[in-house]
């Protein structure tokens, strides 16, 4: 599944760490996350999408 959370998080200046604390995870799963190596639970990409001001839609593409 691709996504775009490593250019959203880029808009917002945040490292993988600062966006990691934010939602709770570690920052190996913000890299795993952005390079498609992990998907993230409904919870986490819910979270992510909040966090974002989006829609978990608009942030996870299905291939």
């Amino acid at each position: 599944m691709r996504n775009d959370v490593r250019e959203l998080r880029m808009v917002k200046a945040l490292s993988q760490q600062e966006l990691g604390q934010a939602l709770g995870v570690s920052r190996q799963t913000i890299n795993a996350i952005e390079q498609s190596r992990y998907d993230p639970s409904l919870r986490l990409a819910i979270r992510m999408a909040r966090y974002f001001g989006t829609t978990v839609e608009e942030i996870f593409h299905v291939d």
